[in-house]
């Protein structure tokens, strides 16, 4: 079996795209954090005491994804044309996703995916004075695609 990210002597390698057309691609993820309803009420009435962590976990969110390329090994530094940051709240639970965009010869997954994590770790970070059984989870990929710029 041949693998992308090691050479034939086992040695870690870093995926040549040079070959690759440079293409519009867009990643959506998403991923949950439980709080439970303690944190969910303290946060709609803007009453937790680090302040709101939605805000928080946005800039953080967006940050980490340009910081992708630094903390994955191998994974290929990108310039992001977008990266967004959205919550849903639910009753004990905030539902994050995030959308990143570049013009490049590989793919935006793991930046998407790295905004969703560190924007559940912000909100855990912020919240865990309230509650220390929070749980964060079902981080997935939602969608890509690619199509040719104009």
């Amino acid at each position: 079996m041949d693998f992308t990210h090691f050479d034939s002597e086992g040695k870690a390698k870093m995926v040549d795209v040079s070959g690759k057309p440079v293409q519009k691609r867009t990643a959506i993820a998403s991923g949950v954090i439980i709080v439970g309803s303690k944190v969910i009420d303290l946060l709609g009435s803007s009453s937790l005491k680090k302040g709101n962590p939605l805000s928080a976990a946005r800039i953080a969110g967006i940050m980490a994804a340009k910081r992708t390329g630094d903390l994955i090994p191998l994974c290929h530094p990108l310039p992001l044309d977008q990266v967004s940051v959205d919550f849903g709240v639910e009753n004990d639970r905030i539902v994050i996703e995030a959308k990143a965009i570049t013009t490049a010869r590989t793919g935006v997954e793991m930046e998407a995916l790295t905004a969703v994590s560190v924007a559940a770790l912000t909100i855990y970070d912020m919240s865990k004075a309230v509650s220390k059984d929070m749980v964060i989870g079902e981080i997935r990929l939602v969608s890509k695609k690619k199509e040719v710029p104009e």
